[in-house]
């Protein structure tokens, strides 16, 4: 199975790793892995002051932050991810990688706010289920 696994440095990001853990037919060097995380867009006016070079290299370090200790983690574990850094909303990013990767599930971590948080704040887990036309697995 191929497998994309959306995370972002948090606690969430956790209990979804210690979920797969404990599932023989997710967490398996039988299956292929892809992580995958997403930086938001710095707004324009700090784009231009900093310059593309700065930007791209703030973009990579954030996005290394985050997947490198989950690699580590997965290679103890005797899986070998590709690893994917991107920069987007989250919601929409994630679900193109995975309709155009063709991944059979999506695995990511959900904050959990409810109905209500994500009204107001929305919510990448509910955009991910909106428009991802690959099963989604969350974990709370």
């Amino acid at each position: 199975m191929k497998i994309l696994l959306a995370v972002d440095g948090s606690e969430y990001t956790k209990k979804m790793l210690a979920y797969l853990t404990t599932h023989d037919e997710l967490f398996s060097t039988d299956n292929r892995y892809t992580l995958l995380t997403v930086n938001p867009q710095l707004p324009p006016r700090a784009r231009a002051a900093v310059g593309k070079e700065m930007v791209n290299t703030y973009h990579r370090d954030e996005a290394e932050k985050v997947l490198s200790p989950v690699t580590k983690f997965l290679l103890r574990h005797g899986i070998d991810a590709k690893t994917l850094a991107k920069v987007g909303h989250a919601g929409e990013t994630i679900s193109k990688t995975a309709d155009s990767g063709k991944y059979d599930l999506v695995v990511m971590g959900s904050h959990g706010h409810g109905p209500l948080g994500n009204l107001v704040m929305g919510s990448v887990a509910t955009q991910v289920l909106a428009h991802c036309k690959v099963p989604v697995l969350l974990v709370r």
